[in-house]
């Protein structure tokens, strides 16, 4: 059930109310404090995207497998967008990229339950109609932009729904190696040399061969040598930005 709210802090705030159960969306118009990865805040004008948390209890799921949720979303965003007609990639983790813009956002937030997940916060914003951005935001698009046309943030939001709950049954009913398959073939850069930096701002160049089962990725180094990093780790350069 999708529920919407007028204005909320954020929308992973309002979700963790037990109220909300699984399947269930929590969307709001505005969000005063909303945020994203690596700290960033989420910011975005009010009636022209998506911002929302969709709550999964994927009670079946092993603490180390974690990953494969984020899988089965990151292919389920491009599942939706490919409904719309467009062509996206997964730039990994988990931003969906349309050539070298970035589309959307997500913040997932676990609670455990001893060896398995209990309850998982899948916090999503997504460019829908948004033809301005502030100019200190290193390289958004949203749909709009894209296609040129204007879109139904709610009918938008139900195929969002429909296509994460079929990917999700595709995870709980163990179909995982089809799912890991997809993610794979929808990395952003994969077979690519590209440029990467690690924490310390160094910079690196590698080929990408894929992604592991439990999240790290997978790099062909010049030296010949495969190595695997986890999120935060290392990540991309993209034409000057950074991120």
């Amino acid at each position: 059930m999708i529920h919407h709210l007028d204005t909320t802090t954020s929308t992973n705030d309002d979700a963790r109310d037990a109220k909300y159960r699984h399947g269930d969306i929590v969307w709001a118009e505005h969000q005063t404090a909303g945020r994203g990865q690596r700290g960033h805040k989420w910011l975005s004008p009010e009636g022209e995207n998506l911002t929302f948390t969709m709550v999964v209890e994927p009670r079946f799921l092993p603490v180390a497998e974690q990953f494969l949720l984020c899988e089965a979303l990151s292919v389920a965003l491009t599942d939706t967008f490919a409904a719309y007609g467009i062509a996206t990639r997964i730039k990994w983790t988990n931003d969906i990229y349309a050539d070298d813009r970035k589309l959307e956002g997500v913040l997932i937030e676990h609670s455990y339950s001893g060896p398995t997940l209990s309850r998982t916060l899948l916090g999503i914003g997504i460019n829908v109609n948004q033809t301005e951005f502030d100019p200190s935001l290193p390289n958004p698009v949203s749909m709009a932009q894209l296609t040129g046309r204007h879109y139904d943030r709610r009918e938008v939001l139900e195929t969002f729904e429909r296509c994460m709950l079929a990917r999700y049954e595709q995870l709980e009913h163990g179909d995982r190696e089809a799912l890991q398959r997809d993610y794979r073939e929808r990395m952003y850069g994969l077979g690519e040399r590209r440029t990467f930096r690690y924490p310390d701002g160094r910079l690196t160049q590698a080929v990408i061969e894929g992604v592991r089962s439990s999240g790290e990725l997978l790099l062909r180094h010049d030296d010949g040598v495969l190595r695997e990093y986890l999120f935060k780790e290392i990540e991309f350069v993209i034409e000057g930005r950074n991120r």
